[in-house]
Order: structure tokens, then sequence, then C-alpha cells
């Protein structure tokens, strides 16, 4: 396995590393399989979250007895200093662990971050989880890049973790540089855009040109973790089929679309927005006969039930229009369901 030092943490983290959120929807025993393959094929590091529901506890499950051996990473979504230490004392006892890695927090505002020197803020929570042990080292997540850009300027944070793929604009790719700059450990999450990019090929190529990015793949399946362990066993060459393939999910994808981070969720009316607000590439890039059924129709008119309350709107990182998006979506996804009319399942 490649491995990548992760900036000032001196950590020697494997290029291909593990992102737990996925294995929230999957059982303990399928969670436990995937990971100890994954570990006895050389990965050593994994990302968790206390928001991701049982994802801690699964990693505790699978790893208690080799924990001396892996690298983990959690975050914290608290608001305070005091629910920042609530939370690593709880992501403790779910992880069997006495610490973790990297302390994060959880893609926080401007607004949340305050002051930095506020002795009461959650930064100083970060601090004070590292002064007792709880933690070796401490982070933040971001999508917004103003953000996460200030963060690896700061020199308050050993990590910074931020959406990245081949899709990413100029500005991210600025990200990542200054991370270099700055020897700050720079960890890649998204790398596939929220399923969107198909070709786990593609996305393992480009990573391998920014030697200081560390893309944290989330896999839910045996056959996901065995692809990635393929690509590493044997990496691909960047040849002039698969240079177009990325150009051409550039022209398609790069800007206005829904990255899926899902931060304007829940919606006051019900309408799954991380799905509705990107079905037309959904429909396009994924098998999408799964989402013709009755279910799925009555999903999609939800939209119709939009009262532009801007809920969702402020909420994105990405500053999309959100309720316009789900208008084009929704008309879209009309036309595409009367174009394949006779696909649809008879229930």
């Amino acid at each position: 396995m490649m491995k990548v030092r992760l900036g000032r943490t001196g950590l020697m983290v494997t290029k291909t590393s593990f992102g737990a959120l996925p294995i929230q929807r999957i059982s303990f025993d399928e969670a436990r399989d995937i990971l100890r393959k994954a570990y006895e094929n050389g990965i050593n590091y994994y990302d968790t979250a206390r928001s991701y529901t049982d994802s801690e506890e699964k990693l505790g499950y699978a790893f208690s007895d080799v924990r001396k051996d892996i690298i983990i990473s959690t975050k914290t979504p608290g608001k305070t200093k005091e629910q920042v230490l609530a939370d690593i004392q709880t992501s403790l006892k779910m992880l069997k662990t006495d610490y973790v890695d990297i302390l994060q927090l959880h893609n926080p505002s401007q607004q949340d971050l305050g002051d930095l020197d506020n002795p009461d803020g959650i930064y100083a929570g970060l601090v004070e989880a590292q002064k007792r042990g709880y933690t070796r080292f401490i982070g933040i997540t971001n999508h917004r890049l103003q953000v996460a850009m200030d963060s690896a300027l700061s020199g308050k944070y050993d990590t910074v973790q931020f959406p990245f793929n081949y899709l990413s604009s100029d500005k991210d790719v600025k990200l990542v540089e200054t991370c270099k700059e700055q020897d700050v450990g720079f960890i890649a999450m998204k790398a596939l855009s929220g399923g969107l990019i198909t070709d786990a090929r593609l996305t393992f190529l480009h990573m391998r040109q920014y030697e200081n990015a560390v893309p944290i793949y989330g896999i839910q399946r045996m056959s996901e973790l065995d692809q990635f362990l393929e690509l590493e066993k044997c990496p691909p060459v960047l040849d002039g089929e698969m240079k177009a393939a990325i150009a051409r999910d550039r022209v398609q994808l790069a800007g206005n679309f829904c990255r899926s981070c899902g931060y304007c969720m829940p919606c006051p009316m019900g309408i799954t927005i991380p799905e509705a607000a990107r079905m037309e590439f959904l429909l396009r890039r994924s098998p999408y006969r799964r989402f013709l059924t009755k279910e799925w129709q009555e999903k999609m008119e939800k939209v119709t039930s939009c009262i532009n309350c801007g809920h969702c709107k402020s909420k994105c990182p990405y500053e999309l229009d959100t309720p316009a998006l789900l208008r084009h979506n929704l008309e879209d996804y009309r036309k595409f369901l009367a174009e394949h009319a006779d696909e649809i399942p008879q229930e």
C-alpha cells in the first residue's frame, strides 16, 4: 500500500483510505467483514464521525483488538466547548479506545467557529481534548471553501478535510496546494462526488497527481473495497480514453450541481433534496430503473410542495439555488419517465 505523510501530524496513512460513513447502512457483521478485509490488505486509516449513527460503534466492533495498528479520525458537531468534550468521550466509548488520532470539527460555519481564542468556544474544546489525551491531533472539516482556506492558513489545525475530486475547481486545487505549503494534512472527502463519478479508476488516478491528498473512499460493499484494492495492486495508466472521460464529466458536472452533502436536510415539506436535486444525473450515470418506481415518482412529485421557505438555499455550502434546481430536475424527471414508460415497474 502506498502511504502519504499527513502533514505536520507525521502520520503515515495509506493513499487509499476508508471513509466509514456508508457502513452505517449495513449490519455490524457485514461492516466487520469489510473493515477487517481492508485492514488485512493494508488500509490503515479510517475516518468516521459522531454524527454517522453507529459508524463509530462498528469500527470499535471490528478493530478493538488491533487499535494500535490503525489510524482513526472522528468528528464532533458540537457548538460549545462542553459539547465537543462530551462528544469525544462518547466517541471513545463507541470506538472502544482511549484516544483517537485526529479529532475534527464537523463542518462548522464561520459563525459557529467564532473567535478561535474564545476559552469557551469549540476550538478550545479541541485543544482541551488534546491536552487530556483524548486525541493526538486536531482538525476541521468543511464544505465552504473560504472556511477551509482560512483554517489551512490559521496555523490552528493539523488537518483540513474538504471535498476534492477531478470535478473540483481551480480554487479547490489551490486549497490542496496551500495545505501542502502550510504542512497541513489534506483529507479529501467526496472523492467520487457522492456517486456521480462512476469510474473509480479515474478518481484513483486523479488523486495520485496530488501527493499530499489523502482520499477517504466511502465503502459499504465488499465489491467496492475489492475494486480499490485491485487498483492499489495494479494501478492503471492514465491513457487518452480516460482523459477524454474526465473531460466529458467536467463539462457535464462541474459547477451547478448538487454534491449530496445533506446539509440542506431535513426539508420541512419532506422533499428528499440530495437525490431530487441531482436526479438528472442519477438517471443517466447509474442504473436508472430503480428510480422509475411508484415510490420514487411520489418522492419526486413532492417537489411541487416546495414553499420556497429558503431553508435549503441558506444551508447549501455551495450557494446553489436549490429550489430552482429541484424544479429543473422534476421537469427533467417527468420527461425521462415519459420516454421510458414501458420500463416502469408494474406493482
